[in-house]
C-alpha cells in the first residue's frame, strides 16, 4: 500500500467532490473582478509573501482566482478545457487524489514564495499558470492517446501536446539564468516564473513517484470499473430478491433500494459482518 493509499484511507472522507467546478467558478469571478478593477487582485489577493507574513493569510488561498487568460473568448476556451481535464482526472483518481494534487500544488507555490522572500527580501509574483499546465501533464500521462483539435482543426494526441507543455516548463528556467533576462531590471519576474515552473513539476514528480503503479487509473481500467458498477446496479434493480435488499447500512439503515447510487463496504475493524454506506464507512463507531 502506497503512502497515497494510506492518506486516502485516513482522510478520504474530507475530500471535496467536483473540486474543479469550484475552481472554474473562482476563475470566472477573477475574470469579472479584473474587468471591474484590474488593480484589486494585485493589491489585496495575489500571492504576496510579505503581506502573508504580516497577517494577510487569505492570500494563500485567494491567489488562485487569477484566470488562465485575459480575453473573454480565450477564458471560455481555457475554462472549458480545464473543466474537462479536471473531471476526467477526478473520475480516474477519485476526489481525494485530485484534491491532494491541486492543493499540494498550491502549497508548493506558497512555500516557494515565502522562502524566497525570507532569503532575498523580494516578493515573487507567482500565479497559477504553471499549476494549471501541470494538470495537463497529469492528464497526458493517464490518457496519452486522447486527441485534441489544435486551433480547432489539427488533430493532435495528448502525449505530443504534453511535450510542448514540457517546453513551457523548461524555457522559463533557462531564461532565468540568461544574463539578458535574469540579470536585468525585471530579473525577479523571470526568476518567479522559473520557480513557479519548478514547483509545479516537482508536484507532478512527487505525486507520480509516490504512485508508480498507475494501472488502476489507466483509461481501460477506469472504463472497466465504471461498466462493472453500472452492471451491478442494473442487476440489483432487475433481480428479484423477494422484495428485500442485499445491502444495509448498520448506522442509518439505508439500502440500495432507497438509493441505487449508494455504495456499501464492510468494515475490517468491526467485530462481525457490519456493512456501512459510503457516508458512514469512515465515521461510525467500531463494534468491538
Amino acid at each position: 500500500m502506497s503512502w497515497l493509499d494510506k492518506l486516502e484511507r485516513k482522510f478520504g472522507r474530507y475530500a471535496v467532490p467536483n473540486l474543479i467546478n469550484y475552481i472554474i467558478i473562482l476563475y470566472g469571478a477573477g475574470y469579472v473582478l479584473n474587468k471591474l478593477n484590474p488593480e484589486f487582485y494585485y493589491r489585496y489577493l495575489c500571492l504576496d509573501a510579505a503581506a502573508v507574513l504580516h497577517g494577510q493569510i487569505w492570500r494563500i488561498f485567494t491567489f488562485i482566482i487569477q484566470p488562465p487568460a485575459s480575453g473573454l473568448f480565450w477564458v471560455f476556451i481555457a475554462l472549458s478545457f480545464y473543466y474537462f481535464i479536471g473531471n476526467q482526472l477526478e473520475m480516474a483518481w477519485g476526489s481525494f487524489r485530485f484534491n491532494l494534487y491541486y492543493f499540494a500544488g498550491m502549497f508548493f507555490h506558497v512555500l516557494a514564495a515565502i522562502l524566497v522572500y525570507l532569503l532575498t527580501g523580494l516578493p515573487l509574483p507567482l500565479g497559477t499558470g504553471y499549476l494549471n499546465m501541470s494538470l495537463f501533464l497529469v492528464f497526458a500521462a493517464l490518457y496519452p492517446d486522447t486527441q485534441f483539435r489544435l486551433y480547432f482543426i489539427i488533430p493532435v494526441k495528448a502525449k505530443w501536446l504534453a511535450l510542448l507543455d514540457a517546453l513551457f516548463f523548461v524555457y522559463p528556467v533557462i531564461q532565468a539564468f540568461l544574463p539578458s533576462y535574469g540579470g536585468g531590471p525585471f530579473g525577479i519576474v523571470y526568476k518567479a516564473n522559473a520557480l513557479a515552473a519548478v514547483v509545479s513539476v516537482l508536484n507532478f514528480l512527487i505525486f507520480f513517484l509516490g504512485s508508480r503503479n498507475m494501472r488502476p487509473y489507466s483509461p481501460k481500467q477506469v472504463k472497466r470499473k465504471h461498466d462493472f458498477k453500472k452492471k451491478v446496479k442494473q442487476a440489483a434493480r432487475t433481480m428479484d430478491y423477494g422484495g428485500g435488499a442485499r445491502h444495509k447500512c448498520a448506522v442509518c439503515g439505508r439500502t440500495e433500494l432507497d438509493n441505487p447510487n449508494l455504495e456499501f463496504r464492510y468494515c475490517s475493524k468491526c467485530n462481525g459482518n457490519y456493512e456501512y454506506c459510503q457516508e458512514h464507512l469512515f465515521t461510525h463507531t467500531h463494534v468491538k
